[in-house]
């Protein structure tokens, strides 16, 4: 059976309260979905607390699923990256960031903490060298985590543009950061 029409199959069951095509559903998607929450909260105990709340919603919301929304496994991705961002966004998110940052500055000593600082000046400066829209694409897309589609619908701009500027800006990062 094809991998979609499977995930479909087990998604209508779950709508249905089926726990076991729940359970298959988990075993097929999780790897997907938590690779999608550890890239944009770098963070284990944070990825899965979003993975888990996704499947959650998932559970919750598996009726509402309709075939024009894409297919089951990118529906799924979707409530994974924006429950990710949520957390992201929160205010404890920062607050613990900010903590863990200090704590790293404190316990390497104030080298550790110049060569941050030193670093993060470097990135500014070189952001700064970009042309406009290839900084705002950079920004959005990896500050941000919006993903190509979202920057289209984000900005206006065809696809291509949006992928283009991030290509060359990326580019432009790189040759700029080397020694």
């Amino acid at each position: 059976m094809e991998l979609e029409s499977q995930h479909v199959k087990l998604l209508c069951a779950t709508a249905e309260g089926d726990r076991r095509a729940f359970a298959k559903l988990y075993q097929a998607t999780s790897g997907k979905l938590y690779a999608v929450c550890l890239q944009l909260l770098q963070r284990r105990d944070l990825a899965e607390e979003a993975m888990q709340e996704a499947y959650v919603k998932v559970w919750h919301n598996a009726a509402d699923y309709h075939n024009d929304k894409g297919s089951v496994l990118v529906w799924m991705v979707s409530i994974a990256r924006y429950r990710a961002l949520d957390i992201l966004r929160s205010a404890s998110y920062r607050r613990e960031t900010r903590e863990s940052v200090q704590e790293q500055a404190d316990s390497s000593g104030p080298q550790g903490a110049l060569f941050e600082q030193r670093d993060k000046v470097r990135i500014d400066e070189c952001m700064d060298t970009l042309e406009d829209g290839q900084r705002q694409m950079i920004q959005l897309a990896y500050f941000r985590g919006l993903t190509h589609a979202e920057l289209t619908e984000h900005t206006g701009s065809p696809l291509g543009t949006i992928k283009s500027w991030i290509r060359r800006g990326l580019q432009k990062l790189k040759r700029c950061l080397e020694p």
